[in-house]
């Protein structure tokens, strides 16, 4: 009997769950048994999240965290994992924990204890910190905001495409607590980046990313340093925040794959 390895794909800020669907083919094309459940309060559609904006709002990391620890608990073994942005560090958190096979963490917000905030990720952030109590709201990115933060690497047409597709809005509350970690001993963007037992990690990066910059995902790197686990860091220069959505897509995903495929030759067995 051939089992099919779960596969959990997790969003981050300004993005609903569906935008991972061609992902999700490819990925049952190829043998495992992929998902996407969105984050708590996330209605099913783009359109419902547009219309229910406070059902979103006030989550936190710990939170989502919860949720999709409880998500796993119900899958037949532990699976992979795969987070773009927000989703990406809640990936590492879950790893961290022993609740993941393997990670794969794109363009991931930065954990407690990465130091570097470059002032393209303070513009991108901006319409967020703004204004201090969109700490406990929902906060939408015009088509202009979201241009910078993540269409920037591809063509204007594009980025205001996959804006009017993909977007919805997303808690300011999980910005804050990034923002505050390095200041917080008991921050909820703390990760156990020293276990050694934990399955293989992969960190990817878009060198032309504004929202999580290159620099923050090496930074990253670094805080592994003390564990023996796998991690890895694949770099696409040419790409911007929008890499797991825009016309590129499949390029990324591909190499995701080849990689899973080198932490375990046999999928699906």
């Amino acid at each position: 009997m051939t089992v099919t390895p779960p596969v959990v794909f997790i969003h981050g800020l300004w993005l609903h769950g569906t935008s991972w669907q061609p992902w999700i083919d490819l990925f049952a094309e190829q043998g495992y048994s992929p998902s996407a459940p969105g984050w708590p309060g996330d209605p099913d559609t783009v359109e419902e999240a547009r219309q229910n904006p406070e059902s979103i709002a006030g989550h936190g990391i710990d939170d989502v965290v919860e949720h999709y620890a409880t998500l796993i608990a119900d899958l037949p073994e532990r699976p992979i994992l795969i987070g773009h942005s927000f989703g990406g560090m809640i990936a590492q958190k879950l790893l961290g924990q022993d609740r993941a096979a393997a990670a794969v963490a794109i363009d991931a917000a930065q954990i407690k204890g990465v130091l570097p905030l470059p002032l393209s990720a303070l513009r991108a952030t901006f319409p967020v910190f703004k204004n201090p109590a969109n700490k406990h709201r929902s906060v939408s990115l015009t088509a202009e905001q979201f241009r910078f933060a993540f269409g920037n690497a591809i063509e204007e047409e594009e980025s205001a495409a996959l804006y009017e597709r993909w977007t919805i809005p997303a808690p300011g509350k999980p910005l804050y607590e990034a923002a505050s970690a390095n200041f917080n001993p008991h921050s909820p963007a703390k990760v156990d980046t020293e276990n050694s037992g934990r399955g293989p990690l992969l960190l990817v990066s878009g060198g032309k990313d504004h929202t999580v910059p290159e620099t923050v995902t090496r930074a990253t790197l670094k805080q592994y340093r003390h564990s023996e686990a796998v991690t890895d860091i694949i770099n696409f220069p040419d790409r911007g925040h929008s890499l797991t959505i825009d016309g590129g897509w499949r390029e990324v995903a591909d190499t995701v794959l080849t990689w899973l495929r080198q932490q375990n030759p046999e999928p699906g067995r």
